[in-house]
């Protein structure tokens, strides 16, 4: 089913998508409130939905659907920070994944159709639960920003890299905001996501978190009590220098950024003062890197089915390994401070 108070986005997405294999398009509705009143008729597998609509905006209609009959959503938002940054609260209220919004300028849609055809296929493996409605927008707005100390950046000993894909965002808010103001390494974090939505996770995660967060740019130093997301279509690398470098190379396992490619660097400069954590999300990215990250004698933890999303990549990851320790998202953020003997 396709969401969006646009007549022509609708026509548009709707015809884009039912050109991918498997994909039947059962229904169309131009907002919130007509989607769940069309959600108990059309049953839909997966539904793309808009971000800003009149009525009902994205982030109530996907809390409305979650708590009457969960269903995989895509989010479909425009790059404004204000799009990206309600595309990332939808996320936590239960979306699956977020995509750009073709602009309709021509040539836009051909360029958006690989993308949205790939989410809306890995949406349909994922595994999604009812939660019950909150209309507390308060919780989902970003929060009052927490004081921190200055404190001079003085570069890790140890890193922690965690790596996510489907699923990934509300997991990551369910770790990050937990670790402690005083945590001892420093934290890069690899999520499979476009452009322009990084910037928006950084943002919530920052605002949430007692620790630093922020999107990564060229040469950011990795120290303790610093989180950096590698940004959209960048891979991320830490250099013998320990700061972050980014690059544009090769897509690994059809993603950029991509696990494997920071952990790679991430094996040369730290070896066992490395911790690998592989979260919720589809393929084998990250599984080879955290092999290499367990032999140079580094620790390897990875999200237990029950609580992934899409037990993937750290299905991967504990079956490639051979110390990999499982644990349900919970328990995720005191099994990292345990493994990188934080306090």
């Amino acid at each position: 089913m396709v969401v969006d108070d646009s007549p022509f986005m609708r026509r548009s997405i709707a015809r884009l998508l039912a050109k991918s294999p498997g994909v039947r398009i059962v229904g169309e509705a131009g907002d919130g409130i007509e989607a769940v009143q069309k959600l108990l008729e059309l049953r839909p597998d997966v539904i793309t939905m808009d971000v800003t609509m009149p009525r009902m905006d994205g982030v109530t209609a996907v809390e409305e659907i979650m708590a009457a009959l969960p269903t995989s959503i895509v989010m479909v938002s425009s790059l404004t920070t204000d799009g990206s940054d309600v595309a990332i609260r939808a996320l936590e209220a239960g979306a699956v994944e977020c995509v750009a919004k073709p602009s309709g300028v021509a040539g836009e849609f051909a360029n958006v159709a690989g993308q949205l055809s790939a989410a809306v296929q890995r949406a349909s493996h994922a595994r999604v639960h009812r939660r019950p409605p909150t209309h507390d927008h308060a919780r989902l707005s970003p929060a009052t920003r927490i004081p921190r100390p200055a404190v001079p950046l003085i570069a890790a000993r140890r890193v922690v890299i965690i790596g996510s894909s489907t699923g990934g965002p509300p997991a990551l808010t369910a770790i990050i905001p937990l670790l402690p103001a005083n945590f001892s390494a420093g934290i890069v974090v690899v999520q499979h996501m476009p452009p322009g939505f990084t910037g928006a996770l950084a943002r919530r995660l920052d605002a949430l978190s007692a620790l630093s967060v922020r999107e990564a740019v060229e040469g950011d130093l990795v120290a303790a009590g610093h989180v950096f997301v590698a940004p959209g279509d960048f891979h991320a690398t830490i250099g013998e220098d320990r700061r972050v470098h980014l690059s544009q190379g090769p897509s690994q396992h059809g993603v950029r950024p991509a696990v494997d490619a920071t952990l790679e660097s991430v094996v040369r400069v730290y070896g066992k003062d490395a911790t690998v954590v592989i979260l919720t999300g589809m393929g084998r990215d990250g599984a080879q890197g955290a092999l290499a990250v367990e032999a140079a004698g580094g620790n390897v933890l990875v999200q237990d089915e029950a609580t992934s999303m899409i037990y993937g990549m750290p299905k991967v990851a504990h079956e490639l390994t051979h110390s990999a320790i499982e644990l349900p998202l919970p328990m995720m953020a005191a099994g990292i401070v345990r493994a990188a003997g934080g306090r």
